[in-house]
This record gives structure tokens, sequence and C-alpha cells, in this order.
């Protein structure tokens, strides 16, 4: 379920039926009363019928424990005016699968998406300074975490995920991790190849992954990887066994497509064989 910007405009604040999804349209009003511990506007069974969540332009921070427990939601998609993303805010929806963030996303605060056991990917915009601590964890198949340099990430981010039993680090019978530096900052280094080769071909052996899982895919840019490496290297496995188009179809922000490179590839092979 992707969505343009500009179709958000027609929509008021509420629910309603949206590309077959029963989908909350929500700008911004309190739905959680944390000191009477109770829901407003919509009761229990209301939220649970929810599949979609889409967050209206001009709301610029997320509540702490506003979705908690919205236990269908499949799909969360947030405007480019989301600042900030407080505690618990989409904690425990089990069945989240596509969330796509905020470009002007800054914060992140501790288990805002704990416990979101179907969430596979997650890409976390530049604009992004930190993530707190359990932010993920508990997100049993999240495989797929692409991070800036720049952010910050704070504590146990990614314990009890794939992703950890994919890495070379100890974990505890919980899926939690002592060293937690050492993890952060190999999340951001997966796509960059450390054995020792010279410069450039460290640069490039991991090059597509890298131009595929970028905040903005340019089709130039994995059209030039592509035509160097050849068709194949769209299924070259990094580290923990991710491929290039993995991330191109997971990535929330690529608009490219792996059938136009091919096109584009073909027609260029046949071009060179002609002159």
């Amino acid at each position: 379920m992707r969505v343009q910007t500009k179709e958000w405009q027609k929509f008021i604040p509420g629910v309603r039926m949206y590309k077959e999804k029963k989908t909350l349209f929500w700008n911004g009003e309190l739905l959680w009363d944390r000191e009477n511990r109770e829901w407003l506007d919509y009761d229990w069974q209301e939220r649970n019928s929810w599949k979609a969540i889409i967050i209206l332009p001009g709301v610029e921070i997320i509540p702490r424990d506003t979705f908690c427990n919205c236990e269908n939601v499949e799909v969360v998609i947030m405007a480019d005016t989301v600042r900030r993303i407080e505690c618990w805010a989409f904690s425990h929806c089990k069945k989240v699968a596509f969330v796509k963030l905020s470009t002007s996303l800054e914060h992140i605060a501790i288990g805002a998406f704990f416990d979101c056991t179907s969430l596979t990917s997650i890409f976390i915009p530049p604009s992004c300074e930190e993530v707190l601590d359990m932010v993920f964890q508990k997100c049993s198949a999240l495989m797929i975490f692409v991070v800036p340099p720049r952010t910050e990430l704070e504590g146990r981010v990614i314990a009890n995920t794939a992703l950890i039993k994919e890495s070379p680090f100890e974990t505890d019978d919980e899926g939690c991790y002592a060293n937690r530096y050492e993890v952060n900052q190999w999340i951001k280094t997966i796509n960059w190849n450390n054995d020792g080769t010279r410069q450039r071909e460290m640069n490039e052996k991991y090059s597509l992954h890298r131009a595929c899982s970028s905040f903005n895919p340019l089709e130039d840019i994995i059209f030039d990887i592509v035509k160097r490496q050849g068709l194949t290297s769209f299924y070259g496995r990094n580290s923990i066994g991710i491929t290039p188009l993995q991330y191109l179809e997971a990535n929330p922000y690529s608009e490219v497509k792996q059938k136009k490179i091919i096109n584009r590839y073909v027609l260029a092979m046949m071009g060179e064989i002609v002159m």
C-alpha cells in the first residue's frame, strides 16, 4: 500500500476504507489519556478493526502509546511533517509489516516499535538524529535495518530480532547482547566489505546494496553499477544474506523498478553488440 503525499490532500481525518483496507487518517488528535489510562474517541474494538494508519500532513509529534496494541494494523505511513515518535507509540502492533517514516523525522523514543513481530524491514531517514533503546526490540522478523552513519543508536535497538541472530555477536537466551556499541556500529557497516581488500574493491563489492538501500535511490546510479557488474549483481548476498533486489523492493522511498533497469541493460548490451 503505497500512498503519494498529494493523495492525502483530499482526505479529512477519520476512519474509512482506502485501497481495500480500513484506514485511520489521523491528524494528531489525542487518542490515549495516560492519566486515566483510557482510549479516547475510538474504543478497543474499533482500534482492532484498522488495517492501516496514515498520519496526515501537519502532524509533528506522535505521542506516547498513541497506537499501542493496534493488533491488526498492517501498514503505517507518515506525512513528512512528523519530527518525533514518542515512547511505545506503535508497540505491540504485531501485524505491522510496512512502515514509511517521515523524511523530517528527528527522534524515535524508547520502545516505539517494540514487539512489532511482523515488521521485516525499516529504513531510517537521514534527518533522524537518534533511535533510542528497545525501539525495535522483539521485532522478531526484522532483517533489513538501514541506518544513516550520523544517526545515533542507543541501547539494544535490535535485540530479539532476526538481524541480531544473523550477526557475529553472542546473545543470551532472550536474544539480548552485551556490547551495544559494537553491535550498533556493525549495523551501519553491513554493506561495507571489511575483509582487508583494497579500498577500490571494498567500495565496489557492496555498491549495489548501498545504492538500492539508500534514502534516495537513483535509477542512473543503480543502472551504472549493474552495467559494470552484470544483472546477477541484483542477487549477490551480503554478510547477512540480503540481496540488492531485496533492499530495493523493501525500500519505501524508492520508485526504481528492477524491470526498467533490466530493460535498459538489455538495450545497452544490444547497442554495444551492434556497434
